[in-house]
């Protein structure tokens, strides 16, 4: 090969791979950002709602997930999945709590330091991350500590980067419940920009350092296609359940309302509505045990109970069963919301628990007295139902070897019938008993016209 063919043959390889490259190169350069908002306490719809934008966001190739936040706070535990969910992306998250009035409460403002750069709108608040209770009361001394130390541990990681005095301000939120306006936050920089809209958070962000999987990268974020990736119907459905199935008192309601729906179903079958009912709820319980962390061999004491319960049913003690059921499930509930370590606005406290026990208990007794009930009452329906009903007799009756038959009206239809003596038409008859379709009848006295 002459060197005049390798120079042609190396500019054409050059030339080749420029080609393939070259497009790669333009989809970087205009790849997109996109856009996740969400407003409300966090939960884990919101952390699948996220998972599910970066999944996104990486296939499309894109140059940044932006997260519009307006949370009061929520779960610690589901929190920290959504900080391992952030540092563990190969896309650039940034956290930006907006509109003006929002904020980045509790958990909100670890999630803010967990993204790779932040931005807030004037007006809004970060902070106030010290654990308290459903209510907002100071939970115990020992459990505060031990929570606000791990929780101080996760911080100092999130802000080792932004400098000392984040790092104690962020232990201060945990620690005092400290909360920083939006140039609080700026001017000790914890966060990057106070900006009005997303245009000017991505004009001001563009070209800042950071550190994504332990690599160094610049943010390249203006001339982008901006795409929103809002909630879907069943994501917003979901979501708004959880944020209102995130209380324990609601759940242990809703479990005993269950509960007491299926027992009626059993003892009342042939219906549909209350099962329905009570498999509902029961489903609705279960969801809201997912967004709490709560202990569920508390759960499977809940279901014994409810075994005990629907036992009475069907081998009635005089209520034994349904007292021990009700103990049962008291205790059931106590310990599936109040185990060691269990923060304070998941706990259930000891005279909830109580009132919903004995509630479920009172159903129970009532629903054991009428199934009782019904089984002593006389019967009718069926052919058993029309003994001691009277009618008329519809044709005379006539001697048949040792009985007389004939037929009679009674109940709404015509019967066969036998007697022990003669009938006349329109004679007035009692049903003494039933044997096949054959009824045995004997004199009556007279009946209402209307009785024929």
């Amino acid at each position: 090969m002459t060197r005049r063919s390798c120079w042609l043959t190396i500019v054409f390889s050059l030339f080749f791979l420029g080609s393939l490259l070259l497009p790669v190169s333009a989809q970087n350069q205009n790849s997109e950002i996109i856009v996740l908002t969400i407003e409300g306490p966090v939960n884990q719809v919101m952390g699948a709602y996220f998972e599910r934008g970066l999944q996104a966001a990486e296939t499309a190739g894109a140059a940044a997930v932006v997260i519009n936040l307006d949370t009061p706070g929520g779960s610690l535990d589901i929190t920290l999945d959504i900080i391992q969910l952030f540092q563990n992306s190969s896309v650039p998250v940034v956290v930006y709590i907006t509109p003006a009035g929002a904020q980045a409460a509790s958990a909100g403002s670890l999630i803010m330091l967990a993204g790779h750069a932040s931005g807030m709108a004037p007006d809004t608040v970060v902070g106030a991350a010290s654990p308290v209770s459903g209510d907002g009361s100071d939970i115990g001394e020992t459990l505060f500590r031990k929570v606000v130390e791990d929780t101080q541990a996760v911080v100092r990681n999130l802000a080792s980067d932004r400098g000392e005095d984040v790092v104690e301000l962020a232990e201060a939120m945990i620690s005092e419940a400290e909360a920083i306006t939006a140039s609080e936050a700026l001017e000790v920089g914890f966060t990057d920009v106070v900006v009005s809209d997303l245009d000017e958070l991505l004009t001001q962000l563009d070209g800042k350092s950071i550190v994504i999987l332990e690599q160094n990268e610049t943010l390249r974020l203006t001339d982008r296609d901006v795409r929103e990736l809002p909630m879907s119907s069943i994501e917003q459905t979901l979501y708004s359940l959880a944020t209102t199935l995130m209380n324990p008192v609601l759940i242990s309601a809703l479990i005993g309302l269950g509960v007491q729906a299926i027992i009626f179903e059993f003892s009342n079958p042939g219906g549909w509505v209350a099962g329905f009912i009570g498999f509902v709820c029961i489903g609705l319980a279960l969801f809201g045990l997912g967004q709490l962390p709560a202990n569920y061999f508390g759960l499977a004491l809940v279901i014994v109970a409810f075994i005990l319960l629907l036992m009475e049913l069907f081998t009635p003690t005089n209520g034994a069963l349904a007292a021990t059921g009700t103990i049962t499930l008291i205790i059931g509930f106590l310990v599936l919301f109040n185990s060691p370590g269990t923060p304070e606005f998941a706990r259930l406290s000891i005279p909830s628990a109580v009132m919903i026990g004995f509630l479920t208990a009172g159903m129970s007794f009532l629903f054991v007295w009428l199934g009782l009930s019904a089984q002593r009452r006389k019967v009718v329906t069926g052919t058993e139902g029309i003994i001691g009903k009277t009618g008329r007799v519809r044709e005379p009756f006539a001697a048949d070897g040792d009985v007389y038959a004939g037929t009679v009206f009674v109940y709404g239809s015509l019967w066969k019938a036998e007697s022990k003596i003669e009938l006349a038409k329109d004679q007035k008859v009692r049903v003494e008993s039933v044997d096949g379709l054959t009824i045995q009848v004997s004199v009556a006295g007279d009946l209402p016209e209307s009785a024929s």
